[in-house]
């Protein structure tokens, strides 16, 4: 496996340790790097948090170890050479590999790992299986004739049946390891075929996406803090939020809250899951979406992050409650305006002090106004979509006013010569 450029995750520089605090033992050989130095580290992401370094004796034997256990999850092995391989730390932390750098997963040999003897095996098997289907695709495709063509699909179709089946053995048989979590994790939902109606058509055309969110979550344990050390867990909570969510705010404060409360099984789950779904939201360009991020923050940033920094809790406190009163749905706050009747404008045509009075008027409340509807317009005479859209507005207007439907268009800007324009600007 060729190395891929890694960086350091700053919020897991850090990192909790779980587990007893039994200690680790990693004994390694690896004769092609006598007097080097090894790192071990476990993933996140696309990120490599170093645990432990070794420089190897010159036989290339060393012993990664610590007092402490490792943080279980998916670990690597970072080598002089710019290449690396994965381990899995699992509840065995006391065990040996042995490989080489002619072909890591096929020359690798453990001892006393469980989780590690499962997957280089596992892996091993894969291997073999992609080169069968890599020899069935080349047959299909140099078939002649129909009945060559129809049994190579066959046959790939049986392959990929044994590989399924294979996998769900290894799931059951390792269903008290990491690894058969890890395995788990990686395989998607399949979704059955939709119940039918007496006609043959599907009672329900929403069934399979439904079904999908529903069952998301069956094979990845997102409350498993394990996983999070695995390339693959942030992958999958987004696609989860950005895809397979319903694109409401409504509908994304059920998920979110679910998320969260989710990660609560571990301090560094929650911490991480706090952080990536308030900056998610925070960054949003879409409407309405701001809803989310308020409810993030309200309910779980601002009373429990105490890793922030308070000067930053505190202006957090202020956005909130500066634009809680602004979030869709939510009702205007009463206000003070100025209504300015049409005679004004008539006769501040050919009056240009008249246009720059700004003692004209009538004061009103908001929330004075009788009307079924009443549609809150802010815009300014310089604005070029203002252009466009205040003449549409009050076309429409002109036909809603009769069902009750009022629009109150508040002029945004002031001083002499913004009236001026404004005037100019209605006329």
């Amino acid at each position: 496996m060729r190395f891929r450029p890694l960086f350091l995750s700053i919020f897991l520089i850090a990192t909790c340790l779980s587990g007893l605090a039994e200690g680790y033992e990693i004994n390694f050989s690896m004769p092609s790097f006598q007097g080097d130095t090894l790192v071990l580290g476990h993933r996140f992401n696309a990120s490599f948090v170093p645990q432990d370094t070794v420089v190897a004796d010159g036989k290339g034997s060393g012993t990664f170890t610590g007092d402490d256990s490792l943080p279980e999850g998916m670990y690597l092995v970072f080598l002089p050479d710019q290449t690396f391989f994965d381990l899995l730390i699992g509840k065995d932390q006391f065990f040996e590999f042995k490989t080489d750098t002619s072909d890591y997963t096929a020359n690798m040999k453990i001892k006393g790992s469980v989780d590690n003897e499962a997957f280089y095996a596992y892996q091993l098997y894969l291997k073999e299986s992609r080169e069968k289907a890599q020899a069935l695709q080349a047959k299909l495709s140099s078939a002649t004739n129909a009945a060559d063509s129809a049994s190579s699909r066959e046959e790939l179709d049986q392959l990929n049946v044994s590989v399924r089946y294979h996998i769900e053995e290894l799931i059951s048989a390792n269903h008290d390891n990491f690894f058969g979590v890890f395995l788990k994790a990686l395989q998607e939902v399949r979704v059955p075929d939709p119940p039918l109606d007496a006609e043959g058509k599907p009672v329900d055309p929403g069934f399979r996406y439904k079904y999908y969110k529903a069952h998301y979550f069956d094979n990845f344990d997102f409350s498993d803090v394990r996983l999070l050390r695995t390339p693959f867990y942030e992958q999958k909570i987004m696609t989860y939020i950005e895809k397979v969510a319903f694109q409401s705010p409504d509908s994304l404060l059920v998920d979110v809250d679910m998320l969260i409360e989710g990660s609560r099984s571990d301090p560094q789950l929650f911490r991480y899951m706090l952080i990536t779904l308030f900056n998610h939201f925070a960054k949003s360009q879409i409407m309405g979406m701001d809803a989310v991020y308020i409810h993030i923050a309200d309910k779980y940033y601002i009373p429990e992050a105490e890793w922030s920094d308070p000067e930053f809790i505190v202006k957090l406190k202020e956005r909130v409650e500066k634009s809680k009163p602004t979030l869709i749905g939510t009702k205007a706050t009463d206000i003070q305006l100025v209504e300015v009747h049409s005679d004004h404008f008539i006769q501040s045509i050919e009056d240009e002090d008249l246009k720059k009075n700004p003692y004209v008027g009538k004061f009103f409340q908001l929330y004075d106004i009788d009307a079924r509807y009443t549609i809150l317009y802010f815009w300014e005479a310089d604005c070029g979509h203002c252009k466009t859209a205040t003449p549409e507005l009050y076309e429409a207007y002109k036909r809603l006013k009769t069902k009750g439907i009022e629009v109150v268009a508040v002029n945004t800007l002031s001083g002499e010569e913004c009236n001026v324009k404004w005037i100019d600007n209605i006329n």
